[in-house]
């Protein structure tokens, strides 16, 4: 028996050519946004990202919804999507089915994660599918997203997933899986079997970033939610194959520049339209709240697992709008 926010269906798991075959297209400058979480404050950060740099490119990569149990809001952040790639993490493929996969969130915890976290995931999931029953049409849109991509950084390889290069809710590209040195042989292996150089993932809502003999992956955690001590922005990956002066950190393999960059959203309208959307006591104000006010988290160089190196620049961390 399946356990809501805990399994996940058979077909999150990516097929074996997922990533074989020509990219869907080529760029010179790659941003992958995972987990905007319904933020459309981060969104209105991304757009201004793209405006400041010609010919950059966006790959929405999963979990573009989450807070937004506002039908508006909802369709706001889609009407933002609209002419980038986006694809499904757990919360669209879920959103998608219009039917209860019993899958919950179809987050996948793992057992470090409490058993109140799951369940509130999993009653916010619910408030969610009820905003999309109100909005016909938009369970299909959802579902016609792809899993996975692959896309080229000047004829460079980038395979783009939710979760990891496996399963679209997949764990393995979390810090405490990356830790190990079986799953960073396998990460490798897999890097050279492919011909792949750079991977970039979400899902864990944790930043990671690692360089191994034959790839790199970033992982951006969030870029709808703070990720790091010190600051209220959210995170980006950059794959490009010039320098951002802004990348809270990065590393250089095959002519690319792969890094973090700050997303630097309005924090105050983020934070009224969430406490509108999830007053005190709800599950997303439970398990989200504390984060958004920066409770909790660790510095930048937390994330980096073997590779990149931080930027110094005061520039970086600094918020536009304080």
């Amino acid at each position: 028996m399946m356990r809501a926010g805990r399994d996940c269906p058979l077909d999150y798991r990516l097929p074996r050519d997922a990533f074989a075959g020509e990219a869907l297209f080529d760029c010179d400058s790659l941003y992958v946004v995972g987990g905007l979480y319904g933020n459309r404050q981060a969104l209105a950060a991304v757009q201004r990202l793209l405006a400041a740099e010609s010919g950059a490119r966006a790959v929405f990569n999963g979990d573009a919804h989450w807070f937004d149990r506002d039908p508006a809001i909802f369709l706001a952040v889609e009407q933002g999507l609209a002419g980038h790639l986006a694809l499904r993490g757990n919360v669209e493929t879920e959103l998608g089915r219009g039917a209860d996969s019993g899958a919950g969130c179809g987050c996948a915890y793992p057992m470090s994660v409490d058993d109140g976290t799951v369940a509130r995931s999993n009653a916010i999931q619910a408030e969610l599918n009820e905003t999309v029953r109100r909005l016909p049409g938009l369970a299909a849109r959802l579902a016609a997203r792809p899993a996975c991509a692959l896309v080229s950084v000047a004829g460079r390889p980038v395979a783009i997933s939710h979760g990891d290069e496996r399963s679209l809710a997949g764990w393995a590209c979390a810090r405490e899986a990356l830790a190990e040195a079986a799953r960073r042989q396998a990460l490798d292996a897999w890097f050279a079997a492919s011909g792949v150089r750079v991977l970039a993932t979400s899902h864990t809502c944790a930043a990671a970033a690692l360089s191994l003999v034959h790839g790199a992956l970033i992982n951006n955690g969030a870029a709808g939610l703070p990720n790091f001590a010190g600051g209220r922005y959210g995170l980006v990956s950059r794959i490009a194959t010039r320098p951002h002066p802004d990348a809270l950190y990065r590393c250089r393999r095959d002519g690319l520049f792969i890094e973090a960059l700050a997303l630097h959203y309005d924090h105050h309208a983020f934070l009224a339209e969430f406490d509108r959307q999830w007053p005190a006591g709800s599950p997303a104000a439970q398990s989200y709240r504390p984060r958004i006010l920066g409770a909790g988290l660790e510095p930048p160089q937390a994330a980096l697992l073997g590779g990149f190196s931080l930027n110094h620049s005061r520039r970086a961390l600094e918020a536009p709008n304080g």
